[in-house]
C-alpha cells in the first residue's frame, strides 16, 4: 500500500471575486479531500450594523454592496419589507418597472454565473458570449438609472424616476434576441460530453439534507423541492402571470445547472407578458412620508433572489432608523453545505461543487 501524509492547502482564490473575502483550508490524503474549512472573509462592511444609524432611505445603496451581480433584487428586499410595515400602496407602473429591472437582473446573474462557472472549470468562450449579451442589459439599466452594477433604484413606495422614452421597446427587442441566445449556449455548452464527465453526479445531496441546510434557490429545487418564493409567497405583480418553476430531482452540479438556464427562459416569459400590458402612464411613486418612519414592531420579508430566499427583518421603534436590520443572505446560508459535499472528492471536483453552489462573496461578508 502506499503511504501517503495529509497536507493542509489552502485553496483561494479559486473565483474572480474571493481575493481575501473567502477561501477553504482543505486537508488532503493524496487527491482526496478529508476535510474542507470555508473561512468567511475579511471584508466585513458591518450593513446591518450600519443601517442603525442610518434612514432607510439611505440604507437602499447599502443593499447594492450586498449582491452586487443582482442589486435590484436586493434594493427591493429592503424597500418590501418596508413598505409592508407601513401597508403603503405602490403605483402600478412603478411595479411594472420593479418587477421588469428585477427578471431583467436575474437574466444578467445567471449569465455572469454561467460564463464564470465555465470559465472556472476550463472553458474560456462561454464567459466571452455571457458577457457580451449580459452587456445589453447593464447598458439597459445605465440607461435607466444611471448606474452600470450598483443601481441604488429602487425607492419606499416606488422607484426613482421613471423610464426614459424608448426604453420599453428596447427591452422588448432584447427577450427574442436573448431567447436566441439561450439556445446557442445549450448548444455550445449542455451537449458537451467533457463539460457533463466534469459535473453530472459531482456533488449530490438529497431533498432532506437540502432543508436540513436551509438551502434555497436552485440548490434546493435540484432535489425535487418546489419552491420558490414568487410562486408560493407571491410578492410584486407576480402572481398575474405565467411562468414555470425549474425542479429536478438529481440533486447534482448537473441538475442545478439545468434548472438555472431553464430560470433564464421563464424570466423571458414573465418578461414578454409584462411588456404586453406595461401601463402607458401612471405615477412612478406612491405617497411617501418625507420622513419614512415604520410602526413599531417587526418584520421579516423574503423574496426569490438568482441565489434563493433574500429576507430582510427589521424592528422598528417607530423612528426613522431602524432599531435592528438583519438580511438572510442566502450565499451564506447555502454555503453551509460545503464542508459536507467535499469531504470524499476529489480537488478536481471541488472547483465544481463550489461553482455549482453560486455564491456571491459580498453577500456572505455583508
Amino acid at each position: 500500500m502506499l503511504r501517503t501524509e495529509e497536507l493542509l492547502l489552502n485553496v483561494g482564490p479559486q473565483h474572480p471575486s474571493t481575493h481575501g473575502v473567502f477561501r477553504v483550508i482543505v486537508k488532503l490524503d493524496g487527491e482526496i479531500i478529508r476535510e474542507a474549512i470555508p473561512v468567511m472573509g475579511y471584508l466585513h462592511r458591518g450593513t446591518e450594523k450600519l443601517a442603525e444609524n442610518l434612514s432607510y432611505t439611505q440604507i437602499i445603496p447599502y443593499t447594492d454592496r450586498m449582491d452586487y451581480v443582482s442589486a435590484m433584487t436586493t434594493n427591493y428586499a429592503l424597500v418590501n419589507a418596508v413598505e409592508k410595515m407601513m401597508q403603503l400602496e405602490i403605483p402600478e407602473r412603478a411595479e411594472f418597472l420593479r418587477l421588469i429591472v428585477m427578471e431583467l437582473q436575474r437574466i444578467a446573474s445567471h449569465m455572469v454565473w454561467w460564463g464564470t462557472y465555465l470559465l472556472d472549470i476550463g472553458a474560456m468562450s462561454p464567459f466571452l458570449y455571457a458577457f457580451r449579451d449580459r452587456e445589453i442589459i447593464i447598458d439597459l439599466f445605465n440607461e435607466l438609472c444611471g448606474a452600470r452594477l450598483t443601481y441604488n433604484y429602487m425607492r419606499v413606495g416606488g422607484v426613482k424616476w421613471d423610464a426614459p422614452d424608448g426604453w420599453i421597446e428596447k427591452v422588448r427587442k432584447f427577450v427574442p434576441y436573448m431567447y436566441g441566445k439561450l439556445e446557442e449556449y445549450h448548444t455550445l455548452v449542455t451537449g458537451n460530453e467533457i463539460f457533463l464527465s466534469r459535473i453530472k453526479g459531482v456533488g449530490k445531496y438529497d431533498a432532506e439534507t437540502a432543508i436540513a441546510y436551509g438551502l434555497s434557490g436552485a440548490n434546493l429545487r435540484c432535489t425535487g423541492v418546489d419552491w420558490d418564493i414568487r410562486k408560493t409567497q407571491p410578492y410584486s405583480l407576480y402572481s398575474r402571470f405565467q411562468f414555470d418553476v425549474p425542479v429536478r430531482s438529481g440533486g447534482d452540479c448537473y441538475d442545478r445547472y439545468l434548472i438555472r438556464m431553464e430560470e433564464i427562459k421563464q424570466s423571458l416569459r414573465i418578461l414578454e407578458q409584462a411588456l404586453d400590458v406595461f401601463p402607458e402612464g401612471g405615477e412612478t411613486m406612491g405617497k411617501v412620508p418625507r420622513v419614512i418612519r415604520p410602526p413599531e414592531g417587526e418584520i421579516y420579508a423574503a423574496i426569490e433572489s438568482p441565489r434563493g430566499e433574500i429576507g430582510c427583518h427589521i424592528i422598528s421603534r417607530g423612528k426613522q432608523e431602524p432599531y435592528r436590520l438583519k438580511f438572510r443572505r442566502p450565499s451564506f446560508v447555502n454555503l453551509q453545505i460545503l464542508p459536507k459535499l467535499l469531504v470524499g472528492e476529489s480537488m478536481t471536483n471541488l472547483i465544481t461543487i463550489l461553482g455549482g453552489i453560486d455564491i456571491v462573496v459580498g453577500e456572505v461578508d455583508a
